[in-house]
């Protein structure tokens, strides 16, 4: 799919005379995917979990955000491909606009596919997400180690797609380390906390 068609959606929702978002429009290089976890603080309290894959961030809103313990199963809803310039997107979205509040990144790095077919065979990321079941490791700041995300609501009886998110058993797993508050949590660009972030933009 062009670029341009997978961000209409994206591009649909925005008014980017009012919002700091990116338009969009770069494409990926041949180095590692990027992946990163932005706390939204709009509506609803959640975590943005987005993947590169190609030129265009796959995403999912993540209620209770990832976690590093494999018993933790983290409900994760797709939502519509960011462009790629927004791994570095922080601060306040307009109240009034599509997701109105406060953004911080939370986590980023580089992600390695590792989604195989029942012989062993490395399947193509993408095709994985198609099929409903990829895993992935996580090279961030916070987050490390074995990843994998299902979908077990595809969404085409009506009801909303659903995804888990889940933590693999691996020298990088941590029983009982769940995410942190996210009103205490500080940003791995900045290190500012989501209250910090708004004060600064309301002094602006």
């Amino acid at each position: 799919m062009a670029e341009h068609d997978a961000l209409g959606r994206y591009r649909g929702k925005r008014d980017f005379t009012r919002t700091g978002e990116p338009r969009g429009g770069g494409e990926g290089g041949d180095e590692e995917p990027h992946f990163v976890v932005q706390i939204h603080d709009a509506r609803r309290m959640h975590f943005d979990f987005r993947l590169q894959v190609g030129d265009v961030l796959k995403s999912w809103a993540v209620p209770k955000g990832p976690s590093m313990d494999p018993k933790d199963k983290r409900l994760a809803v797709p939502t519509e491909d960011h462009p790629l310039e927004y791994e570095e997107f922080e601060g306040v979205i307009a109240r009034g606009e599509y997701g109105g509040g406060t953004v911080i990144v939370w986590d980023h790095g580089t992600y390695q596919p590792r989604s195989h077919d029942r012989r062993g065979r490395p399947v193509p990321f993408d095709e994985s997400l198609e099929h409903g079941h990829a895993t992935f490791w996580l090279n961030g700041s916070k987050l490390r180690g074995e990843y994998a995300l299902t979908r077990f609501r595809s969404g085409e009886d009506g009801d909303e797609e659903a995804w888990l998110l889940v933590k693999a058993k691996d020298v990088h797993a941590g029983a009982g380390h769940g995410t942190p508050d996210p009103h205490r949590a500080r940003s791995a660009r900045s290190g500012r906390t989501l209250r910090q972030v708004a004060d600064e933009a309301a002094e602006s």
